[in-house]
């Protein structure tokens, strides 16, 4: 239908402009002095109506296009300082959109009203002081403010983070000196996306360390990078400032999420940086976007599901930087607290293993069988998959204690959350039990999500203590629930059996 209309455009064109010299060679061979006249009516008429034409198919196209421009319909921005650039962008759009209908609908009014008539002469205006006032004042007022207006919002988005601004792992609720950082580095043609652990610390980088097995160069002899951690999706939570470190191993590229309002130059060898806070989660947009008709047809890459069902957040390079350009695409996830908190469970890792250790007494001259739990080779930061009992390993070897130790406390205090669900779910959800147990379950998540991001090992031991300590309260709890369960059915069978035997002896 639509190259239809294309080609229907098309042809009329063709057809005016060929009436149109017609005409014209038809008043040569005439040698009418009034032809000229009409031919120059019949263009000046023409150019109206295009006018006209034209500008109502920018209306029309600019309604149309809605629900996929920047700023309108679906398509709000999706971060704090994103509201901010689709002002800017609307407040532009509004004065030049003014402009842009003005001079198309002076240029073809003139040329209309000005058209060439046989026997009238032009006035000949060398110099208007007054029109050439008007015409550079008010652009030049109307751009100052745009200007000005545009550069308060840029030094806004801009402004960096105070020196007193720490990066954790994950911010506290309403802080404004806390944030996450992570790290966006370009290459032909991928993102490498790195995350701090639970330090909440980068580590340093070098490129001459950049190896099959260090795509980025990180200095293994920085205590930092032991916990850090790349991935092939960008997660974050909501709420919650983000500094992204931006960069490049080769070419110019560019870190570019369109929702967010996210757009900055990777430079090699020039680190630059962009601060922006997630404000709508993925399954926020998708449920914005399931109100839309045009997002309530089938999915091009998935018929079984609708396209809203399917729509992420992308982190893409908007700068050409080869053949492989196109590929520099990236999921982008933005969740709530606790989704990101388990997100960052499965980007750590660890398992509890046990070892047999054997340990000679000297008072009773024999060997005892200790274990000892442990989480080695199961952590799965880049240091630990990568480098640790390899020969580029500074360590050697050793173990990195503590990081471990933190590991292995949070995994014991999953397990008690794990083990309080289970006893939660054996009652029915509208016993006084149920409740109950769901508020330890509750209180042992809240001690699970400190100990993930605890960087203390004492204060992780703590929790692994309080949360052993409840657990162990719960499952007393419900013992005693059991017990007096077990006596009821008890006394219950008894009093049976005795209406029984009544019943026989009457008959």
């Amino acid at each position: 239908m639509g190259l239809t209309i294309v080609l229907f455009i098309i042809l009329f064109t063709v057809f005016v402009v060929q009436i149109g010299k017609a005409r014209e060679l038809a008043s040569i061979v005439r040698a009418d002095p009034g032809e000229e006249d009409e031919i120059n009516k019949f263009h000046a008429g023409v150019g109206m109506f295009f006018m006209v034409a034209f500008l109502l198919i920018c209306v029309w196209s600019f309604y149309h296009y809605i629900p996929t421009s920047l700023g309108w319909g679906p398509n709000t921005a999706a971060s704090e300082h994103g509201t901010e650039v689709d002002r800017l962008f609307n407040v532009t759009l509004f004065f030049t959109s003014i402009v842009f209908f003005l001079t198309h609908i002076a240029l073809f009014w003139f040329g209309w009203k000005y058209r060439g008539i046989r026997g009238k002469k032009a006035t000949y205006l060398a110099h208007n002081e007054k029109l050439e006032m008007v015409w550079m004042i008010i652009p030049a007022i109307v751009m100052a403010f745009l200007v000005i207006d545009g550069l308060d919002a840029w030094n806004n988005i801009m402004t960096d983070l105070p020196e007193e601004a720490q990066s954790v792992i994950l911010p506290a609720e309403g802080s404004d000196n806390e944030f996450i950082e992570i790290e966006a580095t370009g290459s032909q043609f991928l993102w490498y996306l790195r995350y701090p652990g639970r330090d909440g610390k980068l580590g340093t980088k070098y490129f001459t360390q950049i190896n099959s097995n260090n795509p980025l160069g990180q200095t293994w002899t920085d205590e930092k990078n032991i916990d850090d951690f790349m991935t092939t999706e960008l997660v974050l939570p909501k709420d919650k400032k983000v500094r992204v470190r931006i960069t490049a191993r080769d070419v110019l590229h560019n870190f570019y999420i369109r929702d967010m309002r996210v757009k900055m130059d990777a430079v090699p060898g020039m680190p630059t940086y962009f601060i922006f806070t997630p404000t709508v989660t993925t399954d926020s947009m998708r449920r914005r976007l399931s109100t839309r008709p045009e997002w309530q047809v089938p999915d091009a890459n998935d018929p079984t599901k609708e396209r809203w069902e399917t729509y992420n957040y992308e982190l893409a390079c908007a700068e050409l930087c080869g053949r492989g350009h196109y590929s520099m695409r990236n999921i982008v996830r933005i969740v709530e607290e606790d989704e990101y908190l388990d997100w960052l469970d499965a980007q750590e890792g660890g398992k509890i293993q046990v070892d047999s250790v054997r340990v000679f007494d000297p008072e009773t001259f024999e060997e005892k069988l200790y274990v000892v739990p442990n989480t080695k080779g199961t952590i799965k930061s880049q240091y630990f998959s990568k480098i640790w009992g390899t020969d580029d390993d500074p360590f050697k070897m050793a173990r990195h204690e503590s990081l471990e130790a933190l590991v292995l406390n949070k995994l014991y205090i999953g397990e008690d959350y794990a083990a309080a669900k289970e006893i939660r779910n054996s009652y029915e959800y509208s016993d006084d039990e149920f409740r109950t147990s769901a508020q330890f379950m509750k209180d042992i998540k809240v001690l699970l999500n400190k100990a993930r991001i605890s960087n203390d090992v004492e204060e992780a031991k703590e929790l692994r203590t309080q949360s052993a300590a409840l657990l162990k309260e719960l499952t007393s709890l419900t013992q005693k629930v059991e017990e007096v369960t077990d006596d009821t059915q008890s006394n219950g069978l008894t009093l049976n059996t005795t209406e029984t035997s009544a019943q026989d002896s009457d008959v």
